[in-house]
């Protein structure tokens, strides 16, 4: 009976999600504890999912007693359950921060739960059109959450996505269209031996299938140069809706890339279409410079680690595309790495917007004396996003790059040309973390808790810049405080020209950081977790070592 977990961990959150608006006709705050409950069961959920593949390995559940390839399944196997456990810690981590930073108001929170209900069903779905019908629902809730402080400015930003987003998705049903054409069946096992006994790999239908599912989710995901909806979605959205869309969205897209190039068209069909194979490998060498180059010319927080992650997405679709063992381990473990390191960031970002009402660089003088303990995370965050060891980013990095000579010494040019790719994002990488360091630790000002504040500087509940709110009015209605055109809101000054600390912000208890406690530990676990991990390399290869084997044999 154990496999009815995995229907439940889709069903819970997406039931979860009516709670809020059907109990708010009568309670104004009951979107929250709901979110809690629905997040934290989860949670629980893919905890125990992940116990049942440690111990009695991949399991399945067909839908309404249909066995496939008629019915509709979900499959729990390592791959799907990282995956899993990374969208259930994060959902609840990041639902920590909102009840501080905002949004709040039920129908946030409802459309929370429903994109979390989104992504759990993307992660277990064995299903083509099933995988489609989650995409949607994770691409309408996260359009609705990047404008969910209503400003004019989100509200484009997350039209620009919606445009974009609609356009990935449907060129994804086409290629499952194709693919139902070439084999008449849905079901990834099913298309996978179906494609083999019917079509073949060089068959149109196929190739076109391919390569249509690749473009969509390229565009799902933020691969250049398809990738100009996240920079301004990223800045533009709240700070929590922007820690978890970070920390997700793309990286449950780039699942699915993974699942489907190698569970339903398999290793032997890159093999088979070279230029398919070629051209991917390319666009994901292109981006992985563009991404880093235009990340260090940003001055603004948010849109500098947008920008990075157009980088380290475009360096697991090289590991996709280099279709070897070695990087192929590399890329999954630089996915679940950067959900993890992404969240952090944005997380430690959004701190330090709600405490001292800035996000960009400049405004970050000397940030390590006042706020010691989040600066000091984000800083470890930064470095393990250059891939300075121990940590899960230089892991990641390490195979995706050793996977390309290895490809490039059996006699592609272009396995060489991404590894090359990858040291010199690497060193863009540093020289914009480094910037960040540089400002924390050595600048000479101080953030503003070290200088007073300016009098009647803010509010009470002030809204931080870029989307980190404390007032509830302002989290759902809007606020007055929201400029009419939709831009950035002036930061207030101290006497010598620092930006002032917002007058209200959430305080902890135990360290001196102008920060709520709850968001403050989790971005500490972040942190840890990422140094963790690094130490953790025999590990992660032996917990990917069955599913890579069974791609690979």
């Amino acid at each position: 009976m154990t496999d009815v977990l995995l229907p439940l961990a889709v069903v819970v959150p997406i039931l979860a999600a009516t709670l809020p608006l059907a109990l708010g006709l009568r309670y104004d705050r009951v979107g929250w504890p709901i979110a809690a409950v629905g997040t934290t069961a989860v949670a629980g959920i893919a905890a125990a999912i992940a116990a049942e593949v440690v111990f009695n390995g991949p399991f399945d559940h067909a839908l309404g007693g249909f066995l496939p390839p008629v019915g509709i399944e979900l499959v729990a196997d390592r791959l799907s359950v990282a995956v899993l456990l990374l969208v259930a810690a994060v959902s609840v981590a990041t639902l920590a921060f909102a009840r501080v930073a905002g949004p709040r108001g039920n129908a946030f929170y409802s459309a929370y739960l429903l994109l979390v209900g989104g992504l759990v069903g993307m992660t277990l779905t064995g299903d083509m059109f099933n995988l489609f019908v989650f995409l949607e629902i994770t691409g309408l809730t996260t359009y609705a959450l990047i404008a969910s402080d209503r400003s004019g400015a989100s509200a484009y930003a997350s039209l620009k996505y919606l445009v974009v987003g609609t356009v990935g998705a449907s060129l994804y049903l086409l290629g499952v269209g194709y693919a139902f054409l070439a084999t008449g069946t849905l079901n990834m096992l099913d298309l996978q031996a179906q494609i083999v006994a019917q079509a073949g790999y060089g068959d149109p239908l196929v190739r076109a299938s391919y390569a249509f599912i690749a473009i969509g989710l390229a565009l799902k995901i933020a691969i250049f140069p398809v990738h100009s909806w996240q920079p301004d979605a990223y800045q533009r959205a709240p700070d929590s809706v922007t820690t978890i869309v970070a920390a997700l969205v793309s990286t449950t897209s780039a699942y699915a890339l993974i699942r489907v190039t190698y569970t339903v068209f398999t290793v032997d069909f890159l093999a088979a279409n070279e230029g398919i194979a070629t051209t991917l490998l390319v666009v994901s060498t292109v981006s992985i410079v563009a991404g880093s180059a235009l990340a260090a010319i940003q001055s603004n927080l948010k849109r500098m680690f947008a920008y990075s992650s157009v980088a380290q997405f475009g360096m697991i679709g090289a590991a996709i595309a280099l279709a070897n063992e070695t990087a192929l381990l590399g890329g999954i473990v630089h996915l679940i790495g950067h959900g993890i390191m992404k969240f952090g960031l944005f997380l430690g970002i959004g701190l330090l917007a709600l405490g001292y009402g800035t996000g960009e660089i400049e405004d970050l003088a000397s940030a390590a004396r006042a706020a010691p303990y989040t600066s000091g995370a984000v800083a470890v965050l930064g470095l393990a996003l250059v891939g300075i060891p121990p940590s899960i980013g230089f892991l990641g990095k390490w195979y995706i790059g050793v996977g390309a000579v290895d490809a490039g010494l059996g006699g592609g040019p272009i396995g060489i040309a991404v590894a090359a790719a990858i040291f010199v994002s690497t060193l863009f990488t540093l020289s914009y973390v480094a910037r960040l360091l540089e400002r924390f630790y050595f600048a000479g000002a101080g953030l503003p808790g070290d200088h007073g504040e300016v009098p009647g500087a803010g509010g009470d509940g002030a809204a931080a810049t870029d989307g980190g709110r404390a007032d509830d009015d302002a989290a759902t209605d809007g606020g007055d405080d929201a400029p009419a055109d939709g831009g950035e809101r002036s930061v207030a000054k101290t006497a010598d020209g620092l930006p002032a600390p917002v007058k209200g912000a959430p305080r902890s208890s135990i360290v001196p950081d102008r920060v709520p406690t709850a968001p403050l530990l989790a971005l500490g676990l972040a942190a840890l977790v990422t140094v963790a991990l690094g130490f953790g390399g025999f590990a992660l290869a032996a917990w990917f070592e069955p599913f890579l084997a069974e791609v690979f044999a």
